[in-house]
């Protein structure tokens, strides 16, 4: 896969700057912002060496800062020999070549930054196809932009000022359509795998198997619940978009009632369109489970702004309304519970996902919520049922469970898809 950013030449000495707007949509203090800014630049592999703020109504058109701003960044750039400028917005095409010609060097912005971690954490190839489309889908306006720059230099015409004739744009025209021709064969593969993937939706509906998708901020603790709840072996890193690819694992509840968790790719103040775009398939794990599992990394100083994030996004997604329980993850990095406001939170439960404190707790909740819609039933079933109580134990919530001379009486809560197969055996009160 081709990667817009080369990371494994000698680490970057990176600039981080930032417009403090007054119409900023974000729960987020720009200082709160910036730091996150750094956390990602350092999961890519640079070192940061300097910020810069600006207090502007919104970011300059022409040059994100205002053009005097970004001409004294040239000078705080040297003092500290850095190497690359990030900004913490995303930028225009005409952005970025205005920035990179005052500055003389190069400079990205956050999308890309993101974009460039998920290439080097999607293993798996629809990740790797999916964090493909999205860069090039980020890089085909800024060719177009380039090309638009390079005509007006040359004053619009197309024998123009030496340097921007002939060759020069021809290759940026092939450039163009080389990165249209692989965004349509993408999207065409990605397509392909998303067929598979709504059959495998389809079985499970068929089954009804309650689904459970684990969603949260990057590195609030995901994969790490994931493997507490599922034993499973999913890779659990402490830094930011450590894992993308979609991982299914069974899920057994109190009562021995079958779930199936899903966990999904994390979410980030500002996450780029292209990236929701592209990620779909995965984020269609969320659209179609039973119940969402928000992760909270309760320890961390921005919980409250994190769960805001999440929230927007699932709004966005139109997944606001879905039934969702909040897990307050790291508990056992706090060093006063008491003062942990879980009002704040739907459907709140305490966990050390680390540990393993309040996992049983956490198991009850979501059984409780995956429960709250089924029906009560009491039914007496003859031993040679043994298949309908397999299946009663797996789908629904056995609360009594007495064996006669000639058959078993069995109580508790079931889908409502299941009432039929038991109405023949059924007692009354």
């Amino acid at each position: 896969m081709s990667n817009i950013f080369d990371w494994q030449k000698p680490q970057e000495r990176a600039f981080l700057i930032a417009v403090n707007s007054k119409k900023a949509d974000t729960h987020w203090s720009v200082e709160d912002s910036l730091a996150e800014l750094a956390s990602l630049a350092k999961t890519a592999g640079a070192e940061v060496v300097g910020t810069a703020v600006q207090q502007l109504e919104k970011p300059d058109p022409r040059t994100y800062f205002g053009k005097g701003r970004a001409e004294e960044l040239v000078g705080l750039c040297s003092a500290v020999d850095a190497s690359l400028i990030i900004a913490d917005d995303e930028l225009t095409p005409n952005q970025q070549l205005h920035l990179e010609e005052i500055l003389k060097m190069d400079v990205i912005d956050r999308t890309a930054l993101i974009l460039d971690i998920f290439a080097l954490h999607a293993r798996s190839r629809e990740g790797q196809m999916q964090v493909e489309l999205a860069q090039y889908e980020y890089q085909l306006p800024r060719l177009l932009g380039l090309r638009n720059h390079l005509s007006r230099q040359a004053g619009g015409a197309i024998g123009g000022a030496i340097g921007t004739r002939g060759p020069g744009e021809t290759r940026l025209e092939v450039n163009r359509r080389r990165v249209r021709d692989r965004i349509a064969e993408l999207k065409q593969e990605i397509n392909l795998i998303s067929r598979h993937r709504d059959l495998q939706h389809k079985q499970r509906k068929f089954e009804m198997v309650p689904v459970v998708a684990l969603v949260g901020y990057t590195n609030a603790g995901k994969s790490t619940l994931f493997n507490t709840l599922t034993s499973a072996d999913t890779l659990a890193e402490n830094i930011l978009f450590a894992t993308l690819d979609p991982t299914t694992r069974q899920l057994t509840l109190p009562g021995h009632q079958e779930a199936l968790l899903s966990d999904t790719v994390g979410f980030i103040q500002k996450l780029p369109t292209s990236l929701v775009t592209a990620f779909r398939a995965t984020l269609e794990e969320a659209r179609e489970a039973d119940l969402l599992l928000e992760v909270v990394d309760i320890s961390h100083e921005n919980a409250i702004e994190q769960n805001l994030t999440v929230f927007d996004v699932l709004k966005s997604l139109k997944l606001a309304d879905k039934p969702r329980i909040t897990a307050l993850n790291k508990i056992d990095a706090v060093t006063d519970r008491a003062a942990i406001d879980t009002t704040l939170y739907q459907n709140p439960t305490l966990i050390s996902a680390h540990s393993g404190e309040g996992k049983q707790q956490l198991l009850e909740a979501i059984s409780a919520q995956l429960t709250a819609n089924m029906q009560p039933f009491r039914a007496f079933l003859p031993f040679q049922r043994g298949d309908l109580v397999e299946i009663i134990h797996r789908r629904g919530l056995v609360s009594k469970e007495i064996y006669a001379a000639d058959g078993i009486h069995i109580e508790g809560r079931i889908p409502a898809h299941l009432e039929k197969s038991l109405q023949q055996y059924a007692m009354e009160d």
